[in-house]
């Protein structure tokens, strides 16, 4: 499975790659403009997909859909802990199949 710390620059690195049209629309600004254009683009493609941001860099760099499925779940078991509710609490509140 890929490693946490490098899952949001691999899935950024995947979108950009997907749409090379923004690369060039954006050749004439700063690095740190085009690294913020890149976000926002990748934020308006997740909204467009009715996904949270985290969804859609999951998809675009899961190898296999079982992969998907456990980043999915570590995702969900870290909110989780992070809320202090157990495991079957946190399924029940957000509709997910234990």
């Amino acid at each position: 499975m890929i490693p946490k710390e490098s899952r949001n620059e691999l899935a950024l690195d995947t979108f950009i790659k997907a749409h090379p049209h923004l690369i060039e629309e954006m050749k004439e600004l700063s690095h740190e403009d085009r690294q913020q254009q890149i976000l926002w683009a990748f934020e308006d493609e997740a909204q467009s997909r009715g996904l949270d941001t985290w969804e859609l860099a999951l998809e675009l760099i899961a190898r296999s859909p079982e992969e998907l499925a456990a980043m999915r779940r570590e995702v969900h078991q870290e909110a989780a802990e992070a809320l202090d509710m157990s495991w079957e609490e946190y399924c029940g509140f957000n509709d997910i199949a234990v």
